[in-house]
Formats: structure tokens, sequence, C-alpha cells
């Protein structure tokens, strides 16, 4: 950790009156929100000038977002040219308000395909850096082709892991960034046993009987179906079991959220034992927290992932996870040692079995789940690489 600290003075050292711009697609909810509202207070702490735009978006300009997310994660389909166009002008937009305002920052962030289009609509000479937080491995070639020299025009390129550098980019500068949590946010701090059993009291869950537990949007690639299949398997053999899935619905630019929600909750077939949680009215950040600290299993069920913060958030909490064999989750569950990774609904369903009839096991593997998180994934680590990436992208333009 002094290591990290140390690079971080003296990078930020090197950027002294530097201004940056982070661009993403919404305020709260989802995991680049959550990276952006601790890093930007953290960029302007170690003295460079930071700042955070969300791009404004209507409904029809979100669903067309999300369909391209899809698709670069590698769902089948096309993109047609009037929905590129929608996409494509209402950045252009954007772009003409912001020269309009005179905003001209030392160094603009991109984050994700939403704002992907703005690399291509700032003055020439901007300098720009677009950051991938999505698992590109196996990406829908339709879509990369048109997406494809939209990322070409930004100056480098951050992905999370190095398989998902998009083919065709690698004379591009790269920079492999993982995200990382920040452990002093609400949802983060370690939650009393009390303020955990009043939690489940609140949220409908009794406190004497098993719960387990996915904390993640109500999302295609999330496969809470695959969830709800492996808790009936499990219910067969311990008809006590609770499951509880929390996807709060709080990002505009993730319009299906609501139609998966409506699906799976048709899907739980009025199971009182499964418990639905969506409203950010009625479920804040710290309850989040005290799912994730007190449930007796946590899940994170994906067929995709860019990376899984959700992982990491309850990994953190000493909570070992049973995690989808795919993306960023490979790279902080190590299997049958700080958690498992699993393949389909019916291994997931053993996992879970074992880890609830093996409590101390399961309580051994959360204490090195913890310390992987604490080596692996602290948060001045990705200050760090987001301010070299900065400082790379700004070599001889910056007075130090």
């Amino acid at each position: 950790m002094a290591d990290q600290m140390d690079r971080v003075d003296d990078l930020s050292n090197s950027l002294k009156g530097a201004r940056v711009i982070h661009v993403n697609s919404t305020a709260v909810g989802g995991g680049v929100a959550g990276i952006l509202k601790s890093l930007v207070p953290m960029m302007n702490d170690a003295g460079t000038q930071s700042e955070w735009m969300v791009v404004e978006g209507v409904p029809e300009f979100f669903d067309v977002t999300k369909r391209l997310h899809n698709l670069l994660q590698g769902a089948e389909g096309t993109l047609s040219s009037e929905e590129y166009d929608r996409y494509y002008d209402h950045n252009a937009r954007v772009a003409k308000e912001i020269a309009d305002a005179g905003i001209n920052p030392d160094v603009w962030v991109l984050h994700d395909p939403q704002t992907l289009p703005l690399a291509s609509l700032f003055p020439a000479g901007s300098t720009i850096i677009w950051v991938c937080h999505i698992d590109t491995t196996v990406p829908n070639q339709q879509v990369i082709g048109q997406l494809r020299p939209l990322m070409r025009e930004a100056l480098r390129l951050v992905f999370s892991l190095p398989q998902y550098v998009v083919h065709g980019l690698e004379d591009k500068r790269v920079h492999i960034t993982p995200p990382a949590i920040d452990p002093l946010l609400p949802k983060n701090v370690e939650p009393s046993v009390e303020s955990v059993r009043a939690t489940f009291v609140k949220m409908g869950l009794d406190v004497n009987r098993p719960v387990m537990s996915q904390v993640s949007r109500f999302d295609l690639w999330k496969d809470p179906w695959g969830v709800i299949d492996a808790y009936r398997t499990v219910k067969k053999e311990m008809p006590e079991v609770q499951l509880a899935m929390l996807g709060v619905i709080e990002a505009e630019d993730a319009p299906e959220a609501f139609d998966v929600l409506e699906n799976v909750r048709n899907y739980a077939a009025n199971d009182k034992d499964i418990h639905l949680y969506a409203d950010p009215e009625l479920v804040g950040q710290t309850d989040v927290g005290a799912i994730q600290a007190g449930a007796d299993v946590i899940i994170q069920k994906s067929i995709r992932e860019g990376f899984g913060l959700t992982v990491t958030e309850a990994m953190w909490k000493g909570a070992p996870v049973i995690g989808g064999n795919v993306g960023g989750i490979r790279i902080q569950i190590e299997d049958e040692k700080n958690g498992y990774l699993v393949d389909s609904s019916d291994e997931c369903a053993g996992r879970r079995m074992a880890m609830l009839n093996d409590p101390e096991h399961t309580r051994e593997m959360g204490k090195v789940a913890r310390e992987s998180v604490r080596q692996k994934l602290p948060t001045p680590r990705l200050l760090g690489d987001y301010l070299f990436a900065i400082k790379e992208s700004t070599k001889g333009a910056l007075t130090t």
C-alpha cells in the first residue's frame, strides 16, 4: 500500500495544474458511477483538477446504447443505420453544447460506449482517453466493425483485462486497469451484527433461516433465472432456505432492467421465499452492504462480466462468492480458495450446499477473500493507474 501511495504522489506531482473531465452516461447506479464517485474526489485530493460530466440522454438514446452494450458482450443481432445515426447524432448535440460552453480540459476521459462518439467529435488535437468497462472478449462482429473506427479516435484506450482489448486496436496505446472499490463508501463499511439483523427484518427476511443472495442489476448477463434454478435445487434439500436478489434500478442507461425484473418476477412464480428488491426508495446502500455481509451465501452467476465489483464488495466483507466462470470474476476468485467458480446452475447449487453445510470452512474462505481484495484491488492502485494513463497522454503538453 505504501508503494502505491508513493506512486500516486509521484504521478500527481507531474500533473499539477492539469484539468481532467470524466464523462459517462449516469450519475447513479452501475459500476462506472460508483467508481467515479470515489475516483474524481481522490484525483482532486491528489492535486489533479478533476471533474465529472454526465451525458444527459433520452429513452430512445439509452435504448440504443443498451443494445450496444449487449452486442459488444456478444449478443446476436445488428444495429440498424437508423439506430447508429440516433446514437451518433445525440453525441454530436452533446459535443456542440460542450463547445458552445467553451469547455476545453487538458484531458477528456470518456467511459463506455455511450460516450464513445465524442472521441471523433471534439476539436482536433483534444487529448482523449476512452475507458471500456465491459466484457468484449467475443463481441458481435457487426457492431465492432461500426465502433472500431470511433475507438481509434481516442489517443489511449483503457480495458479492464488484456483479453478485452478489441482486435484491430493492437497498435493503439492501451492500458490495462482493473477497477477497485472504495472501502469508505457506506455500503463497503463493515456493518455491525445488530444492523445486519435490523436490515434483514426490515427487508422481510427471516434472520433465523439461511439466506442466499445475488446483488446485481436485473440484466440478462447476470443470469437471474439461473440463480433461481440453483436456489430451487438447494430448496429440495434445505426447505428453509431463502433467496434475496437485489438489483436496485437507478441508472437511466439501463432501460431493459424493468422488463428483466418483470420476467424474473414471473419466473419466481409467487415463491414467498424469493425476495426481489429493485426500488431505490426502499433499499439503500447500507442495506446492500448489510445483505452482502450477512447472507450465508453470495452469488454472482454472470454469463458475461466486465469485472463484477459486487464480487469485490462481498469479498471485502469476508464473504466467499460463488461466481460465474467468466471475465473479470476469474481474476478475483481463486476456485476453492477464496470462493468458487461455476459454469452451470447445478454446479452453483452444489457449491451452495457445501457452503451452507460447512459454515466454518466458509468463514475461513471468507478471511482469504477479504485479504485478496486488500492486496490486489485497493483504491490507491486504481488512482495511480488513471494518473499514469493521463500523464502518458499529456507528455510534453504540461509544465511540471
